[in-house]
């Protein structure tokens, strides 16, 4: 059965164009752009919940070695005869994201450095597409909604935030009890045209994640596998800790390719959400963990970001040999970050040997975003403290963007002025051998 749905879902669209590393997402016609990225509002219903299986009882198991995960989509039932599809109005501005020529170019250029040290420019194209207001609360306040539903298991859940109205239930595929992996919903307008990607963060507590998001965290947050002192010895993620503050770039890169992180499945299904919407302008959001995944995707397929309260990516983005564009690598005029100053993971201070973090097995210390973010001083205009109790996605619907930041009536921003972390750093205290191996920080240079 789960076999045949895959299929079925490859089978659509089956005449677009492949690379040798998955679909290539058909770029806008560029003689439509004053008409596709004009400001105007998208209204979105849910239209798939999808996960991540791994066929172990299938046909496609064998002895070659670890197995792909297949990624799997539902579409939800109408539960009743009233049942009407409720919308999530978002307001839309143009924006220009900077977008691989070639996905085959992006991943031989990752390989190339993983394997020779020899960093790839690549092919880059400039288009202007419609994205999310981001200056606009009201639409950051949905896509924190509809982010904060990739932690539900369907509109019948406790923790689903409405959305203009009821949504139907469903029981999603990769959302077994045992499944382990890469979860979320995916959202659409009525015509297909534009699509939202919403990724599950960490499940801290209960649930068949909790040890898979454990892992993704402390391999491509922490500064050497989750090692904080000599306690940690027997609980980080890979071995790379050699001495002191000192780790192997070699070993961590090569933990990073192991088949649990959750980059390389949010490149598949991404890869098979394009055989869905070969033509849609497709969004990524996503809350913590789920945050950095949607920037790492947003900077592979060149789309709209937005990732609330997400640790810093950017050091995973080196490890992980993402090829930048130019001219500023890090400065992405398409993916933005938004978070408070009293969550200790995206300020990178969730570690610490006595840390609350770290007794639960979790050293996220990594604070450098790709992009740029949007930071609410919730320190400062609320009084709050630094607190772990202050991370849910709950806080920032609640709490955050329930209301203008500013006196919009004065002239305030009701929303924080975005920036870039140009002069951000981390993990100073290590010293990490046999050679970086990383894209330079100055990107390749822009072609005219």
């Amino acid at each position: 059965m789960l076999l045949s749905l895959f299929l079925s879902v490859l089978s659509i669209n089956c005449d677009l164009t492949r690379g040798a590393s998955g679909i290539q997402q058909q770029p806008f016609n560029s003689g439509d752009l004053s008409s596709q990225a004009a400001a105007s509002t998208l209204t979105f219903k849910l239209v798939h919940d999808h996960g991540q299986a791994y066929p172990e009882e299938s046909s496609l198991k064998s002895s070659a070695g670890p197995q792909e995960p297949l990624v799997v989509f539902k579409n939800p039932q109408p539960g009743h005869a009233d049942y009407a599809p409720p919308a999530a109005v978002i307001k839309t501005r143009p924006m220009r994201v900077r977008r691989p020529r070639s996905q085959s170019a992006f991943h031989d250029a990752r390989r190339e450095a993983r394997v020779n040290g020899i960093s790839t420019c690549i092919d880059w194209d400039d288009i202007e597409v419609p994205g999310p207001d981001i200056e606009d609360r009201e639409t950051l306040l949905e896509l924190a909604k509809i982010t904060g539903n990739a932690y539900a298991l369907d509109s019948g859940s406790k923790d689903w935030y409405p959305l203009d109205g009821k949504w139907n239930t469903s029981t999603p595929f990769g959302w077994e009890v045992d499944g382990d992996g890469f979860r979320g919903h995916v959202f659409a307008t009525a015509d297909n045209s534009s699509v939202i990607l919403s990724i599950k963060g960490t499940t801290l507590i209960g649930g068949p994640t909790v040890k898979k998001d454990k892992i993704n965290d402390n391999r491509l947050f922490s500064c050497c596998c989750g090692y904080v002192n000599w306690r940690w010895r027997m609980n980080t993620v890979c071995d790379c800790y050699s001495s002191g503050y000192r780790c192997s770039n070699e070993c961590i890169r090569n933990a990073l390719l192991e088949d649990s992180v959750f980059y390389t499945a949010g490149v598949n299904l991404y890869n098979n959400l394009t055989y869905l919407y070969p033509t849609a302008n497709i969004w990524i959001v996503g809350h913590s963990l789920g945050g950095a995944l949607a920037s790492l995707l947003g900077t592979t397929f060149g789309v709209p970001v937005v990732g609330f309260e997400a640790p810093g990516e950017r050091m995973a983005a080196k490890r992980l040999h993402l090829p930048m564009p130019p001219p500023s690598p890090f400065n992405l005029d398409s993916t933005y970050h938004v978070y408070h100053t009293a969550d200790p993971v995206p300020l990178g201070v969730c570690a610490g040997w006595n840390g609350l973090c770290s007794k639960g097995g979790y050293a996220l210390e990594t604070r450098c975003h790709l992009g740029k973010s949007i930071v609410y001083d919730t320190v400062e205009k609320k009084g709050w403290y630094n607190s772990l109790a202050r991370h849910p996605i709950k806080v920032v619907i609640t709490q955050v963007l329930n209301e203008d930041w500013g006196n919009v009536t004065k002239g305030e921003r009701a929303v924080p002025e975005a920036t870039s972390e140009e002069d951000c750093v981390e993990c100073f205290k290590w010293e990490f051998i046999d050679g970086a191996k990383e894209f330079p920080s100055e990107g390749c240079p822009r072609k005219s």
